[in-house]
């Protein structure tokens, strides 16, 4: 496998394709992958999740629930809380469920998360596995020659260590089997998980005798809440190389037009080192900020009032034609 090349990450602003182009196509799939290539976003996300037989398979939950059929294909498959998790399911069964839409279970009917998006359980889709993602990305870098990056994500590290699978050393082996193995390289890894960033740059990467770049991916829970002030993110910046907050986290919800609340978490990350990628930007109806008249406006004010390096969006082709207006 070759190695990949390096076009300079932090050259210009950013647009992440959050799960895809999942604003237009059922999240994960490799098909909202290829959509969000052709749309030009710079880099595509991967959630990785791994199998009762140690598989690493692409998906935002560590349950199948709200994005496959898997309650009607597999019944008593599911934990005592009712979910089926995907650590209990081997890849050749995740191989039989349909993926979809994600949806909720309201009065014990399904019901799709965003109505206005891809119509639920129509078409054929399937979940796919890392290497088959990375694979499909390598590839239409090789045939059009451009270079687009990828965001894996490890996801639950600490639920899948419980379960006896190290999730951070699967992942960081199959990016390095891959050809995956420098900064200078269009790759970030991410996570939730603090004491995840610090095993990855203590432990797994000098093991793996690689180096990738790290985010910190934070909320707003209070486990995050020693990190949003200067010896905080003085720390994080000592392991990771950008910051993935919440977006509600650099501009206040009860904003309004011509009074934006803007914190001083950029400023902060940049002045540690740190680029700054919140998430997640959607167009659907009720997730744009109030503050804002547009989809546009409030990138404007994210992009260049608040400072951000680049945006997690459902909806890439807006992101990309935005800066490209800008």
């Amino acid at each position: 496998m070759s190695l990949i090349t390096s076009s300079g990450a932090f050259a210009q602003k950013i647009v992440v394709a959050h799960r895809g182009a999942s604003g237009y196509l059922p999240e994960h799939t490799l098909e909202a992958k290829a959509m969000a290539y052709a749309m030009g976003a710079d880099y595509i996300e991967q959630d990785v999740v791994m199998t009762k037989d140690d598989q690493l398979i692409v998906i935002h939950d560590i349950t199948l629930d709200r994005t496959t059929d898997v309650a009607e294909k597999f019944p008593g498959r599911a934990r005592a809380d009712g979910k089926h998790y995907v650590i209990d399911f081997t890849l050749a069964e995740i191989r039989q469920l349909a993926a979809s839409e994600g949806a909720r279970t309201v009065n014990g009917q399904r019901v799709q998360g965003y109505a206005a998006r891809f119509p639920m359980r129509t078409s054929s889709f399937r979940i796919s596995t890392l290497a088959e993602e990375l694979e499909l990305i390598q590839g239409m870098n090789k045939s059009t020659g451009r270079d687009i990056g990828i965001y894996p994500e490890i996801k639950s590290p600490e639920f899948h260590l419980a379960e006896g699978k190290d999730l951070g050393r699967a992942v960081v082996a199959e990016l390095k089997a891959y050809g995956y193995a420098s900064k200078e390289q269009k790759v970030f890894l991410q996570t939730f998980s603090w004491e995840e960033v610090k095993r990855l740059r203590d432990e797994i990467l000098p093991e793996a005798g690689i180096d990738l770049k790290l985010v910190m991916l934070v909320g707003d829970d209070e486990e995050y809440q020693w990190m949003f002030n200067e010896s905080g993110m003085q720390e994080v910046g000592r392991y990771a190389d950008g910051f993935g907050p919440d977006k509600s986290l650099l501009i206040a919800p009860d904003s309004t037009s011509g009074n934006l609340k803007i914190s001083n978490l950029v400023e902060l990350a940049h002045a540690n080192g740190m680029q700054v990628h919140p998430y997640t930007f959607r167009a659907d109806a009720g997730q744009v900020a109030k503050w804002a008249d547009s989809f546009e406006e409030m990138l404007e004010a994210f992009f260049f009032e608040a400072g951000i390096d680049g945006a997690f969006t459902d909806f890439p082709d807006r992101a990309v034609e935005f800066l490209r207006q800008r």
